[in-house]
């Protein structure tokens, strides 16, 4: 579990965060989402530590990270797996060797156990013999799933997964989506992903945090965001002509 109280952050003089206060669970994913300008990204920052709130602190498990030493953070980064937006693969480097990058900086393994744990996480996510292509011979969908097995190589506690789908077609975010929930649940990891796609909310929020304007204005399932008469909400989630028919039909059948 990671606990947010109260956090506010500065940058260039301007207040981006405004005192958010929440909780992200554990085995369940959890979504923040929220038009461009929102907050979504500086927060991610503060939760993975690369930025430092001005006030309030942020707890994973009990811990939060202000109090932690240079040693507790260290080990709390080993613990941590990221999923990128552009999946930030090493055009340099084939499969085999992006996926056991993290496995090379954090660990003392041998390479035999290094490159088991590596074949283990690919055939996880449905690519086995890929291990010497290099990320321009495979597809983007098939890249991004490249970064899941990276992203889940040390066998993190936690994860978080930037824009996802971004790039993805309809049916390739789909997959994405489901392979980071059933990862999430198998793993028992907390997962927070950060998307504007109301389509990965509809699939994949178990729970959701809207962010406008540096606030968390609303909280709550997927289930619960179509049945909420927060103007904050709405106004977000039916900003799509797609969400918009949805509506209607729900106002239809009452």
């Amino acid at each position: 579990m990671i606990k947010v109280e109260d956090v506010h952050k500065n940058l260039g003089g301007e207040e981006i965060l405004k005192g958010i206060t929440t909780e992200f669970e554990r085995g369940k994913t959890n979504l923040i989402i929220g038009q461009s300008g929102s907050g979504k990204t500086v927060f991610l920052k503060c939760l993975i530590g690369l930025f430092k709130p001005e006030q309030g602190k942020i707890y994973y498990e009990d811990k939060a990270i202000q109090d932690m030493d240079d040693e507790q953070q260290r080990k709390l980064r080993e613990e941590i797996g990221m999923l990128f937006q552009g999946g930030a693969l090493f055009d340099s480097m084939n499969i085999e060797e992006n996926v056991m990058f993290p496995l090379r900086m954090f660990t003392k393994q041998n390479k035999t156990d290094m490159l088991a744990r590596v074949n283990e996480v690919l055939k996880r996510v449905n690519l086995e013999h890929v291990n010497k292509k290099f990320p321009a011979e495979i597809s983007g969908g098939m890249q991004k799933r490249v970064s899941i097995a990276r992203a889940i190589v040390n066998k993190p506690k936690y994860l978080f997964c930037d824009e996802p789908n971004s790039g993805l077609d309809p049916k390739t975010a789909t997959l994405i989506d489901t392979l980071i929930q059933e990862i999430t649940h198998e793993y028992n990891i907390t997962t927070i992903v950060v998307t504007h796609d109301m389509n990965s909310v509809m699939e994949i929020g178990e729970k959701v945090v809207l962010l406008k304007h540096g606030k968390l204005v609303w909280q709550g399932t997927n289930q619960e965001i179509f049945k909420t008469d927060n103007e904050d909400v709405t106004n977000f989630v039916y900003s799509s002509d797609l969400f918009k028919k949805i509506r209607e039909v729900q106002l239809k059948e009452g």
